[in-house]
């Protein structure tokens, strides 16, 4: 087993990863009892996820009080509905303040559950069970909850800390190839923070990790766990220096948004907005050609999309998609801020550049 401690004053507590966690009922009782404040539990899934993995929890935690609700896959289920109906379950079921929810899942449910935990009678505790590689490596860590809104990602939501992340490296071996690549999206990002170093490593394993070693899996999640944990323990509500893990997200975001939440995986849009933060920053700050060629021969290998075109929306203006970055939470009054780097290892946030600028490289990448 490998452990991650998260410190953040008030709300540490451990990433556990270890493979065949799920499958292991004495392992998981004896891990997930400390985090579980009463008898009362409320395990929250999807229908692809609760088939597969739902019967492992409930016999690990056969002596507790658990009511399960199963929610729709799918990023476009990330939304006040969803929300919704966590609410109406969990009043309809009595659940007190003391009732811990546990997420079972990808990076949606575990968006929503946190913010229904962080809401349900001003707060009540959560555990992250993910599910897929990206939820593993980022979205179950660091405390970002929330839901989508028809004109922007992630609008309506709250930092709220889980009690746990226990990560089943197991689990990622029944992951759709898809949704595997784009959980390899938010690695490289990762590399790309970090530097030289993790991003050779990703390089030159690269056959392995599409391969799905658990052994080189395990260290991948390890290592930007505990990158994303160092960031977030100096900066849990992203007053500044949290801002590098959203290196490609505002060109992303927008994507997703244009594509109304269903045509692209947010891993596949993050790919895509990665070489457009990169096109931008060579421009701007000077980020080498040569690093802007490896990054795209890396997404290239891990199967993700390099070009902005989609099934149902083969093209897509600059204005477009300007205009919906607009609608980015990084926006301040009305001047959309930039996470763009110089080089591997060295990621600036704030970073200011005109619209006139922006929608020159957006056109040129198009």
């Amino acid at each position: 087993m490998e452990k991650v401690q998260v410190d953040i004053p008030g709300s540490s507590y451990p990433i556990l990863i270890r493979h065949g966690a799920l499958g292991d009922s004495d392992w998981l009782r004896t891990h997930l009892s400390p985090s579980l404040e009463s008898n009362q539990l409320a395990l929250i899934s999807n229908e692809i996820v609760a088939p597969l993995y739902s019967d492992l929890l409930l016999d690990a935690l056969s002596a507790y009080e658990v009511d399960t609700f199963i929610l729709p896959d799918g990023e476009m289920h990330k939304n006040i509905s969803s929300y919704e109906k966590i609410m109406n379950f969990l009043i309809r079921k009595r659940k007190n303040r003391s009732c811990t929810l546990i997420a079972l899942g990808g990076g949606v449910v575990g968006d929503l559950v946190g913010f229904a935990a962080a809401t349900y009678q001003r707060g009540v505790p959560f555990v992250q069970v993910p599910t897929t590689l990206l939820a593993q490596v980022d979205s179950s860590v660091g405390g970002k909850t929330g839901i989508n809104h028809s004109d922007g990602k992630n609008m309506v939501g709250s930092f709220y800390q889980p009690k746990l992340v226990i990560a089943d490296s197991h689990v990622l071996s029944s992951l759709p190839d898809r949704q595997f690549a784009a959980g390899l999206a938010e690695v490289v990002k990762y590399a790309v923070i970090e530097g030289e170093s993790f991003f050779s490593f990703l390089e030159t394993n690269a056959a392995s990790i599409r391969s799905r070693s658990p052994q080189v899996l395990e260290t991948i999640i390890k290592r930007c766990c505990e990158i994303k944990a160092n960031i977030v323990a100096r900066d849990e509500k992203e007053a500044g220096l949290r801002a590098v893990l959203n290196f490609g997200h505002t060109f992303g975001h927008a994507l997703e948004l244009l594509g109304r939440y269903s045509e692209w995986l947010h891993g596949e849009a993050i790919s895509i907005g990665m070489l457009m933060a990169a096109r931008v920053s060579n421009k701007e700050l000077g980020f080498p050609r040569e690093q802007e060629q490896r990054l795209f021969d890396l997404l290239k290998e891990f199967n993700l999309p390099v070009a902005a075109r989609g099934e149902t929306s083969p093209s897509i203006s600059a204005n477009e998609l300007i205009e919906a970055m607009g609608m980015d939470k990084k926006t301040v009054e009305g001047e959309m801020n930039f996470v763009l780097t110089k080089g591997f290892g060295d990621v600036l946030t704030k970073q200011k550049v005109g619209n006139d600028r922006i929608a020159e490289e957006v056109q040129s990448f198009l």
